[in-house]
């Protein structure tokens, strides 16, 4: 089953490679793409977050930085958790010194908290956040498991994540489900205010 997810976000890094052209399509164009990539996903029910990322070719980088930081078996854990899972190319959009960096031993603290501004403990589907947001008004805040705030929002149909340092992601494809939570694939690093 792993390889049907595998397969779907080889189809989600392709498509994601043109997110951050000038040309980009037309949000409910992006949401339709992002729509059937999560449609074919079939997640293994015994798999967990970490088993996802690990298996995924297009979340190389966020595989190997969660390893780094030792967050792949809290995402192995029972959860759930949500994790917003940045793609190789979101990653490739930070500067490279400043990723580099991150990845130094004296980093670890800086780089563990990025990635735990990425998980939101429980589980929240797309449509949990969309009545969120339209219960608080159009934007709703999330508390992060780096005891953080991360706002989300809606761009169109497509969920639009906005960091305390004031960066944008928007969720590409929603609703991986996996055993111990959901994954929400994402065209950005998010930055804590740091």
């Amino acid at each position: 089953m792993k390889s049907h997810f595998a397969t779907a976000l080889i189809a989600a890094g392709l498509g994601l490679a043109g997110c951050s052209s000038k040309s980009d399509p037309a949000p409910t164009e992006k949401q339709s793409v992002a729509s059937q990539i999560a449609a074919t996903v079939a997640a293994d029910p015994n798999g967990t977050i970490a088993d996802a990322v690990a298996a995924s070719p297009t979340h190389r980088m966020l595989a190997t930085v969660l390893q780094q930081a030792g967050l792949a078996a809290t995402l192995s854990g029972t959860g759930p958790f949500t994790l917003f899972a940045p793609t190789d190319d979101a990653f490739i959009q930070v500067p490279p010194t400043t990723r580099d960096g991150w990845m130094l031993p004296a980093q670890k603290q800086v780089l563990t908290g990025i990635l735990q501004y990425h998980i939101v403990p429980g589980k929240l589907t797309v449509a949990d956040l969309s009545a969120k947001i339209a219960a608080d008004g159009g934007k709703t805040l999330l508390k992060t498991a780096s005891g953080e705030e991360l706002t989300a929002s809606l761009s169109g149909k497509a969920i639009l994540l906005t960091s305390a340092s004031g960066n944008r992601a928007t969720v590409t494809a929603p609703d991986i489900q996996q055993a111990n939570g959901v994954v929400h694939v994402i065209d950005a690093v998010l930055l804590p205010a740091m």
